[in-house]
């Protein structure tokens, strides 16, 4: 027990899955995920004026959800993990004023879900607290504004886009309980290829996600078969046969027990392009879609992984590349 390899925990004491809330605005709840979210949002304004309060809302809602779920009060929560992508991770901060607990705010661009949890399940692993609240958000306006152009500009989206989801998961981690439980994390490292295209992002994160999978494979012994599912967070179309190419080269062939949230939370009619990503994005497909299968028994292991582009606005203005990072957590049901 403990760390194996180079990059991988494994988890002795079982941090179960006790509570998930998931939260999407109208765009995503038109999707083909739309049955398994718990709050499909009339309004991706969330009855706010802006779109950095709406974001902020969103995971409010999330937060609060799963706390609800959970039969728990605020107050039960030791420790609050959470990030975003608005600058000084404001979505999460300003959540955590709402309620009066522990807070530590992550920035792992959309690999925050997977770096929340893997952190997360260390520490009650550890019995350094008894509980953890993971979550994280994201909104397509916000997104667009900061990282890309203001929606009012109407600027022509190019055919590697992606469409960032409107929405937020949360999730809540004990050692008691018999939900799902996570087995062991694999902590990703930097990578950098090169990309410098703010509307590639698949491309960009691809070989994080190469590279966290290939270590969690070598440190646990495992192949792709030994899961029944396994997930990458947003990729989106290019992104995923990108790293299906790449892993591929390294040994390891992903088959059809293989998906990216990205590609499931948006049909083609939808014109997404690429489709969906976002720390909402994985997200709200792990805490919903995902958790569902766990807890129906309908598949006994998973591995997901949420992969992130760490780029700043500022660091795209001046023309430097992206650098990806992704995390790995493997989760259990029997």
């Amino acid at each position: 027990m403990g760390k194996i390899g180079k990059q991988t925990v494994i988890l002795k004491n079982k941090p179960n899955i006790i509570s998930s809330y998931s939260i999407v605005g109208p765009k995503e709840g038109k999707g083909p995920m739309s049955a398994y979210f718990d709050k499909i949002m009339p309004d991706d304004m969330c009855g706010q004026n802006t779109y950095e309060k709406a974001e902020q809302k969103f995971m409010e809602k999330a937060v609060f959800g799963a706390i609800d779920k959970a039969k728990m009060r605020p107050q039960d929560i030791d420790m609050f993990l959470s990030g975003d992508l608005l600058n000084q991770i404001i979505s999460a901060s300003f959540t955590a004023r709402e309620f009066d607990t522990t807070f530590i705010g992550l920035f792992g661009a959309c690999s925050t879900m997977t770096e929340s949890l893997a952190i997360g399940s260390c520490l009650v692993d550890g019995g350094y607290v008894d509980n953890v609240l993971c979550a994280t958000c994201s909104h397509f306006a916000s997104a667009e504004r900061q990282f890309r152009y203001p929606l009012e500009l109407g600027t022509q989206r190019p055919p590697t886009a992606q469409w960032t989801v409107t929405g937020a998961g949360a999730t809540i981690l004990e050692c008691t309980g018999k939900g799902p439980y996570i087995e062991a994390v694999t902590f990703g490292k930097v990578s950098d290829y090169g990309i410098t295209d703010v509307n590639n992002m698949g491309a960009a994160m691809a070989p994080s996600a190469l590279h966290t999978l290939k270590a969690h494979f070598i440190d646990m012994k495992r192949t792709p078969e030994d899961y029944d599912l396994i997930f990458t967070g947003d990729l989106g179309k290019l992104g995923s046969e990108i790293l299906i190419d790449l892993l591929e080269k390294e040994g390891y062939k992903l088959g059809v027990n293989y998906n990216d949230c990205g590609c499931l939370i948006f049909d083609k009619e939808q014109k997404t392009f690429m489709g969906g990503s976002g720390c909402g994005c994985s997200a709200s497909v792990l805490n919903s879609y995902v958790i569902t299968k766990l807890l129906n028994k309908e598949v006994k292991s998973v591995l997901f992984l949420s992969t992130g582009a760490l780029l700043s606005p500022l660091s795209s203005q001046q023309g430097l590349s992206i650098p990806g990072i992704a995390h790995a957590i493997s989760i259990r049901s029997d």
